[in-house]
């Protein structure tokens, strides 16, 4: 075979063993999301869970799953979340004041003053 003829063959198989069939092979993409704000599940110390989804507030019991409270909520600012509701329990309107002191605690305050934390519920 001519030096010419190898070349030209060579060539030819390097550069089909450099194209791998068209397939794009991707990776499955398995990262959460981290939380924006104070969206999502929070519990308290009790283990009573407060759901922010949206602009809705509600507040469950873990055993039966019975509503205790439900209203809205505003973020004033990214750190600070005013909640509106209403106790099923009691019958009543509060306000209650949060300050996200960190990506997985809350520190709220009812309008009678009284405190409490959530932690964000993983």
């Amino acid at each position: 075979m001519k030096p010419i003829a190898i070349l030209t063959v060579l060539s030819a198989i390097t550069l089909a063993s450099c194209q791998g069939g068209g397939q794009v092979r991707e990776l499955p993409q398995n990262r959460q999301v981290a939380p924006a704000g104070v969206e999502g599940a929070w519990v308290d110390p009790n283990g009573i869970v407060s759901t922010f989804s949206a602009g809705t507030f509600t507040t469950r019991t873990t055993d039966t799953n019975q509503v205790l409270a439900s209203g809205n909520y505003i973020n004033l600012s990214p750190k600070l979340v005013e909640i509106n509701m209403t106790s099923m329990v009691r019958k009543t309107q509060s306000k209650v004041n949060c300050a996200m002191v960190s990506m997985s605690q809350l520190n709220c305050t009812t309008d009678s003053g009284a405190q409490f934390s959530l932690s964000r519920k993983v």
